[in-house]
C-alpha cells in the first residue's frame, strides 16, 4: 500500500482515491449516502478517499456504479502521470483537494467576485502558513 518506508500512499492509491471525492462531490453523494449503497462504513469511504486504504476492484465496480461512471474513470490517463519532483504545483493542488475543507474551498473560491476579497483570502491563508498553522 505504500510508496515507500514512510507509509505514504501509493500515487495511484491517492488518485483514485481523490477522483472518487471529486465525484462524490459533483454527484452531492455524501459519503454517509456512498458508504451504505457499497456496504462500508463512512469511515471507510473517507480512507479510500485520501488514499489510505487501497480500493478492491469489486469495490471500486460498486463505487462506480453508485457514482454512475466506469471504473476506468478513477485511474489516472498518460497524461495524469505523477508530476516530476519540479510540479510541486499539481502536487499541491492534490494535497489540497483531498482536505476535508479543500474542494468546498475550491468550489466557492471562483463564485468570490470582487478581486481585493479574493485577495485579503489568499492573505490570510499565507499568514496562517507564516504563523504555524
Amino acid at each position: 500500500m505504500a510508496d515507500g518506508e514512510d507509509g505514504e500512499a501509493h500515487a495511484v492509491d491517492r488518485h483514485v482515491g481523490l477522483q472518487i471525492r471529486l465525484r462524490r462531490k459533483a454527484l452531492q453523494v455524501s459519503q454517509e449516502r456512498l458508504a451504505e449503497a457499497i456496504g462500508v462504513t463512512f469511515q471507510q469511504v473517507q480512507k479510500y478517499e485520501r488514499g489510505a486504504n487501497r480500493v478492491s476492484a469489486s469495490m471500486l465496480w460498486d463505487i462506480a456504479r453508485v457514482l454512475k461512471t466506469h471504473p476506468a474513470a478513477f485511474f489516472p490517463g498518460e497524461h495524469d502521470a505523477e508530476p516530476a519532483a519540479a510540479d510541486q504545483v499539481l502536487t499541491s493542488a492534490r494535497a489540497f483537494l483531498l482536505t476535508p475543507e479543500g474542494i468546498d474551498l475550491a468550489d466557492c473560491f471562483p463564485r468570490v467576485r470582487r478581486p481585493g476579497a479574493r485577495r485579503a483570502v489568499l492573505d490570510l491563508v499565507r499568514a496562517c502558513v507564516r504563523d504555524g498553522g
